[in-house]
């Protein structure tokens, strides 16, 4: 299940607190595990991440009516009555895996433009993130215009927002491309 994969790979462990020294309780401190890893380790958990977003998006493609969401689409000939409770626990997985990769790439770019001094790899990572919010907003429009009581409402409109998919997407992999490379560099 995409959740469970996202939650275990992006979690970060508790470490026990110094609780002799001041005689103070035990507290938890948060520790995240890509703290003394090199550059190129933060570089390649930024694929990782967005290999496990290929993944979610895949998933809401599983909800998607024609080309755009299959599980949609499953939802939509369910019914009537349709299977909302399956749909919506498929879009709450999916919602979970992004909220964790996002928090991640979050992480990493404040990583690198803090501790790391890496300004021009954290605008990388920035940008990466935006686009991925772009993406993800304009397919869950997508999905909206596909709804029967929507379809065949504007076409244009509809085209428009999948050459937007498309055109995000070439930008994401740019972004990748210029994070490795200049990742390399920095090295």
């Amino acid at each position: 299940m995409i959740i469970t994969e996202a939650a275990a790979e992006s979690a970060v462990p508790a470490v026990p607190g110094d609780a002799g020294a001041t005689g103070a309780p035990e507290r938890e401190q948060l520790v995240w595990p890509w703290k003394d890893a090199a550059i190129r380790a933060l570089v390649q958990r930024i694929h990782q991440l967005q290999a496990e977003r290929a993944q979610a998006f895949r998933r809401l493609e599983d909800l998607r009516i024609p080309a755009c969401c299959r599980g949609h689409r499953q939802y939509l000939s369910s019914g009537p009555p349709y299977d909302f409770p399956r749909y919506r626990s498929t879009v709450h997985e999916v919602t979970q895996a992004f909220a964790a990769a996002s928090r991640e790439v979050l992480a990493v770019e404040a990583e690198l433009a803090g501790p790391r001094a890496q300004p021009l790899l954290a605008s990388h990572v920035r940008r990466l993130q935006q686009l991925e919010e772009t993406r993800l907003a304009t397919v869950a429009l997508l999905q909206l215009m596909g709804t029967p009581e929507l379809t065949g409402q504007d076409n244009l409109q509809m085209h428009q927002l999948k050459m937007k998919v498309i055109k995000t997407m070439e930008a994401i992999s740019e972004v990748l491309q210029d994070l490795r490379f200049d990742a390399e560099s920095a090295e």
